[in-house]
C-alpha cells in the first residue's frame, strides 16, 4: 500500500538543533519532505514520520552526517530538558526519521530501535561507543556531549548537572540520500 505525507502523523525533532539557533534554519515540515523523497523514488515505510537533524551548526552537522554515512554512528543523543522546553515528543521505537543537513536537504532515512531516557553521568560505554564520535570512548562522549549540553542548558535557561536526563536513542539507516554536487 502506498503512502501519501497526508497520512503520516508528523512530529518535528530537533536533534539538537532548536528553533533559537540562528546559524541553522527551522526544520522543513514532514509532508514536504516526503513529498521532494517521492519525487526521487524513495518512499516511506509505514508507520509515523519524524523529522530531525543532527549537530547545532553547519560544521557539527556535517561531521555528524558523514559518520552515519559512514556507519559508524547508529545512535544520537538529546537533552530531555530541551525536548520538554520545545513541548516536543520522545522519540518513539519505530518512527521514520528523515534527518537534514544543515541546508535542510534530506540525507538520510532512519527507523528508530530503542529510545531510553538515563542520567547524563549514566550513559555507558557501549552506548557511546555506537555513537561513533571521536575515538568512541565513554570520555570522549562526555567531553562532547557535557559542551553540547551545556549550549543547549544556557539557551534554556538550566544549569548542566550530572545528573540531567538525556534521550538516547538508537537508529538504523533505511535510506542514505544521493547528495547532488553544487
Amino acid at each position: 500500500m502506498r503512502q501519501h505525507a497526508a497520512d503520516f502523523p508528523t512530529w518535528q525533532n530537533r536533534c539538537g538543533i532548536k528553533k533559537s539557533d540562528r546559524s541553522m534554519k527551522p526544520l522543513p515540515l514532514v509532508a514536504d519532505l516526503v513529498a521532494k523523497l517521492r519525487t526521487q523514488g524513495i518512499d516511506m515505510p509505514p508507520g509515523p514520520v519524524r523529522a530531525g537533524r543532527y549537530g547545532d551548526s553547519p560544521d557539527l552537522s556535517v561531521s555528524l552526517l558523514a559518520l552515519i554515512r559512514d556507519g559508524r554512528k547508529t545512535a544520537g543523543t538529546s537533552l530531555l530538558w530541551a525536548i520538554d522546553a520545545e513541548k516536543e515528543p520522545l522519540p518513539q521505537i519505530g518512527q521514520i526519521e528523515i534527518v537534514v543537513d544543515h541546508q535542510n536537504a534530506p540525507a538520510i532515512v532512519t527507523r528508530i530501535t530503542r529510545v531510553e531516557v538515563v542520567p547524563y553521568n549514566r550513559v555507558t560505554a557501549e552506548y557511546a561507543a555506537i555513537e561513533g564520535e571521536g575515538d568512541g570512548s565513554l570520555p570522549y562522549w562526555r567531553e562532547v556531549h557535557w559542551a553540547f549540553f551545556s549550549r543547549e542548558c544556557k539557551r534554556i535557561g538550566r544549569a548542566p548537572t550530572d545528573s540531567m536526563p538525556v534521550v538516547c536513542t538508537v537508529f538504523e539507516v533505511l535510506n542514505v540520500i544521493s547528495r547532488k554536487a553544487d
